[in-house]
């Protein structure tokens, strides 16, 4: 099927790229497409090539010495929010190590998560993952489903001696606009109360099995649940203050969890 829709995007590519060729020359040719519908379709069958983006950390990884002696090294496993926080600025001098992609899903951390995360060797592990499952970036899905991969990422990083940190779904808010001044509404494609179910679950999960669980989510929100407005650029990313107040939550997350005994 990927194959399939591969040579299909392909066609239309170059189908299209005829089209913008011509359009100059005959204004009855068919219509062109835009640089950005270009882009975008290219972009798409480069999801298709490397669904789980494989490739995005393959060299880093490579370049990446073993853990030194004494070392405790911790992985952030996540999406966009982690993607975006430069651990080098908010937490000199400690072995983090980056590994979020933008836009991802649990599934898709959950098929990179032995090359980006247990062949790293790190002591811990943070994933922070769910708020792109909720709003279908890879397909419409079901909270149980968010929760069995948590799972699975959970017990592959337990049964390698890798402490788990469950990290809570930030919220999300109404608040913001976009440079239009339009409002930008989260709460359709990211329910709340979702939200918090996924977060109740990650909490249990991470008792019951002597991990950690890391509540962002209570520090970041307002009395109606929302992510303060001040905190977040567009109603779902934090910004730099947003930032601030989780590096302590962090900090003190992977803290409890190098204290804890290791599975393996």
């Amino acid at each position: 099927m990927i194959r399939i829709v591969s040579v299909l995007i392909a066609a239309t590519i170059s189908v299209a790229a005829q089209g913008t060729s011509t359009s100059t020359a005959s204004p009855s040719s068919s219509p062109s497409i835009t640089a950005d519908q270009l882009a975008r379709l290219e972009r798409a069958e480069n999801r298709l090539k490397d669904w789980p983006n494989l490739a995005r950390y393959r060299d880093a990884n490579v370049k990446l010495a073993p853990p030194a002696k004494g070392e405790n090294r911790v992985v952030f496993m996540g999406d966009s929010i982690t993607d975006g926080w430069k651990l080098a600025e908010y937490f000199p001098g400690k072995p983090y190590v980056n590994r979020g992609i933008s836009g991802q899903t649990t599934p898709q951390m959950l098929i990179r998560f032995r090359p980006d995360v247990i062949a790293l060797e790190p002591k811990v592990v943070v994933i922070l993952a769910g708020t792109n499952d909720l709003s279908g970036n890879t397909g419409p899905t079901t909270v149980e489903s968010i929760e069995d991969n948590l799972r699975t990422m959970a017990e592959l990083a337990m049964l390698h001696g890798i402490r788990v940190v469950f990290a809570s779904v930030l919220p999300i808010s109404d608040y913001n606009k976009n440079a239009q001044g339009e409002p930008i509404i989260r709460s359709t494609g990211r329910p709340p109360d979702k939200i918090l179910a996924i977060n109740q679950w990650m909490k249990k999960y991470a008792e019951d099995n002597k991990q950690v669980y890391l509540d962002y989510f209570s520090s970041l929100a307002d009395d109606k649940g929302f992510l303060k407005e001040d905190l977040a650029r567009d109603g779902l990313h934090p910004n730099a203050k947003g930032y601030e107040i989780m590096k302590p939550l962090a900090d003190q997350a992977v803290n409890e969890a190098l204290k804890r005994k290791s599975k393996k």
